[in-house]
């Protein structure tokens, strides 16, 4: 079963790799604002990927287990520290310029917060109780500490701001806390809660992180500003039909009609160009990697190592399913890129740890 699992997870890697690549080289193409560099760099980076899988597949990943609040603790420094002496673009600071490339502390954090929740949950549940309101008051417990954690991570992220990271960190949190097996009276009055502060964090939005919610209501109240890129992206989507224009024939693309395709909305030029059936073909990918992550959460005995896969498996589906359907217009702009397709030197690295933890784990059957 193991090397059935690692074959499958090498095999759609690869794929959703080179489907990244194709695609990159298209939007750089013609693209008056971006350098075709970026392919450049995106492909030695696809390189080193594949070595970084290679070399965590064969180490032992109980080495997380122990370096994991290590590993958050320097996450929420790099945090810090991005915000007084980070690289600022576009009204965000979220970069270090390390000279040969950008390092984006908010993408490592998804890592930490696995690592720092698989340990929590893979080591609490342990304490014995001798009636109903002690556990009860246990099962707070065992959320608070593990909440407040990640709440310093999405504050620092939120602040940078980067609103997109810091919903995928809580969104993570979210889904162990479902997988650990903690009560769930707890965890809905948790979610409750978060649920009834929503309209409060409409205030501490941005105007721009306001008017991008406020046009995927309506897209069309400012076409040509907040809601252009959104309607570029559809048209681009929709135009692709069912086989595409074929590659480097996107118009949208092409004309530069579509901003950031290289980044975020990576998605239309695929869908531009490739179609229905291209657009299929890539989610079939992810859908299989995320299919054999949740077999190898299932089958390995090893707490740690079942809430690490659980982890892995919850970032991939989460990211893939809110940037998709932004570029379609079914959910609002929050500036999240498609794993291991955008551009994005520090996001694809973080993938290629997460994917050679699962490769990892995909040999183990008990610890």
């Amino acid at each position: 079963m193991g090397n059935s699992e690692a074959r499958t997870i090498w095999v759609f890697t690869g794929l959703i790799i080179a489907v990244g690549l194709i695609a990159l080289y298209s939007a750089t193409f013609e693209n008056v604002r971006v350098s075709r560099q970026v392919f450049v760099d995106q492909l030695g980076f696809s390189v080193l990927a594949l070595v970084v899988m290679f070399f965590l597949s064969r180490v032992n990943y109980r080495l997380f287990y122990d370096t994991a609040y290590i590993v958050y603790g320097i996450s929420v420094l790099l945090l810090l520290a991005v915000l007084f002496s980070g690289r600022s673009a576009l009204g965000a600071t979220r970069w270090f310029n390390l000279g040969f490339f950008s390092f984006q502390p908010s993408e490592l954090s998804k890592f930490a917060v696995i690592v720092m929740l698989a340990r929590y949950f893979s080591s609490s549940n342990q304490r014995l109780s001798f009636n109903v309101r002690s556990a009860f008051r246990a099962a707070y417990e065992d959320l608070l500490f593990p909440f407040i954690l990640v709440l310093i991570s999405f504050a620092l992220i939120f602040k940078q701001p980067d609103l997109g990271t810091a919903l995928l960190v809580l969104g993570i949190f979210i889904v162990m806390v479902y997988a650990s097996g903690e009560e769930m009276k707890p965890f809905a009055i948790f979610m409750g809660a978060c649920v009834a502060l929503v309209p409060v964090g409409w205030h501490f939005l941005k105007d721009y992180q306001k008017d991008r919610i406020l046009v995927f209501m309506n897209p069309n109240a400012d076409p040509l500003g907040a809601g252009y890129t959104i309607i570029q992206s559809r048209i681009a989507v929709g135009s692709g039909q069912m086989f595409g224009k074929g590659w480097l024939g996107g118009t949208q693309n092409q004309l530069n009609f579509l901003p950031e395709r290289h980044t975020d909305f990576i998605f239309s030029v695929i869908g531009e160009e490739w179609g229905f059936l291209g657009a299929l073909f890539l989610l079939v990918c992810y859908a299989m990697l995320i299919w054999t992550g949740l077999q190898i959460a299932e089958r390995v005995k090893d707490r740690f190592g079942h809430m690490m896969a659980v982890g892995v498996v919850s970032i991939l589906a989460l990211q893939v399913v809110i940037n998709i359907s932004m570029t379609m217009g079914l959910s609002p702009v929050v500036g999240i890129t498609l794993p291991m397709i955008s551009y994005g030197r520090t996001s694809f690295m973080v993938f290629a740890l997460l994917i050679g933890i699962l490769l990892n784990l995909s040999s183990k059957r008990s610890a």
